[in-house]
């Protein structure tokens, strides 16, 4: 699978190309400054929080022109959003403003978000992000980078937004190669049967993302990353994720591709899911074979999964390059801890690795 799209610019006159665009709603959050039940929480630290704007900013934390498309609210709130995702160096000229709609804003607590006591409140109905369409987005600019990132959650916030998503799908030729992640979050669909309009979405897109449970889930495919495959012809690549069991990339041709995910001492899961897609359109935009794209989403997930926070520095390009060209064996021992990406770890590494 090739990215298509112009090539990065050759001169400053040129017009300079995004590498990805990621349309989505990023909202401010607001995390407890000490564990406990949201009604007993004294005071919130503030923070960020989107899926499509987390994969942009780690792809521009990891040396890619990424830009984020969306709608906030004419309030505090959004200009919060616009500069810290700005911050990370990401594109933010396509971000609208609203100045009739609220930037979405939700609270969640401390705590891992798989276990049964982690509470989160969304205040992020009838937000400006909510209001994106074809009509106050412009799909031309949208087509604008070589790759164009969606996902299952924009889908899901309005009628508005999901003819959106429709208009942007499928590819054409000459086109970005569209990503679509469908990152199936029930508490936003009144029924199964409302998603199932991902899997309509998925089919159209060139590279899909869905994990093994999110397709049991959303779709009601079981039987294994194989039977989400036979279910889920039609994209030139999907990718099956299997958590710390690694995970599976199907390509046109037949081809199918696994590579396991390394021992990671984890922190918290929030992220990761973002950080793999990052990781793997990464080694996409660089050409590389589907092995070293599933080892290198491995690798920028495991800087999510070390990290407390939703964000994390993925890994320097030569550290990431030298663990991904290990040989299997030893890629089995790879063992990933708090501070792995950092330049003391990189160099401690270089001493080891032949």
């Amino acid at each position: 699978m090739t990215v298509t799209g112009p090539a990065a610019p050759h001169s400053a006159a040129d017009v300079v190309v995004p590498d990805v665009v990621a349309l989505g709603e990023s909202m401010v959050t607001f995390v407890p400054s000490v564990p406990g039940r949201l009604a007993d929480v004294p005071s919130f630290e503030r923070g960020i929080g989107g899926a499509e704007s987390n994969l942009a900013c780690v792809l521009a934390a990891g040396g890619h022109r990424a830009r984020w498309v969306s709608r906030v609210g004419a309030d505090g709130f959004g200009d919060h959003l616009v500069e810290a995702i700005g911050a990370y160096g990401v594109d933010v000229s396509g971000v609208r403003r609203d100045p009739a709609r609220p930037t979405g804003i939700y609270f969640r607590t401390a705590g891992d978000r798989a276990t049964d006591s982690h509470e989160v409140a969304y205040y992020r109905a009838g937000s400006a992000a909510s209001a994106m369409s074809p009509a106050t987005m412009d799909p031309d600019a949208l087509r604008a980078g070589r790759i164009l990132h969606l996902s299952g959650i924009t889908a899901a916030l309005s009628d508005d937004c999901l003819a959106l998503l429709r208009t942007l799908m499928p590819g054409a030729p000459g086109g970005p190669l569209v990503s679509f992640d469908v990152n199936h979050r029930p508490g936003l669909w009144s029924t199964a049967e409302d998603a199932r309009v991902l899997l309509d979405l998925a089919r159209q897109a060139d590279l899909v993302f869905v994990g093994e449970d999110e397709a049991e889930d959303a779709f009601g495919i079981t039987g294994g990353p194989d039977a989400v495959r036979a279910a889920l012809p039609e994209p030139d690549l999907l990718v099956v994720k299997r958590g710390a069991d690694g995970a599976i990339a199907y390509d046109r041709d037949g081809g199918r591709h696994f590579e396991p995910a390394p021992r990671v001492d984890v922190v918290a899961a929030v992220g990761a899911g973002d950080a793999f897609a990052a990781g793997f359109l990464s080694a996409t935009l660089r050409g590389l074979p589907a092995a070293a794209r599933l080892r290198h989403g491995h690798l920028w997930a495991a800087a999510a999964l070390t990290v407390p926070g939703d964000l994390a520095v993925p890994p320097g390009r030569a550290h990431a390059d030298r663990l991904v060209a290990l040989d299997a064996a030893a890629w089995g021992r790879l063992h990933l801890g708090p501070g792995w990406t950092s330049a003391t770890h990189e160099a401690a590494e270089e001493v080891r690795t032949p």
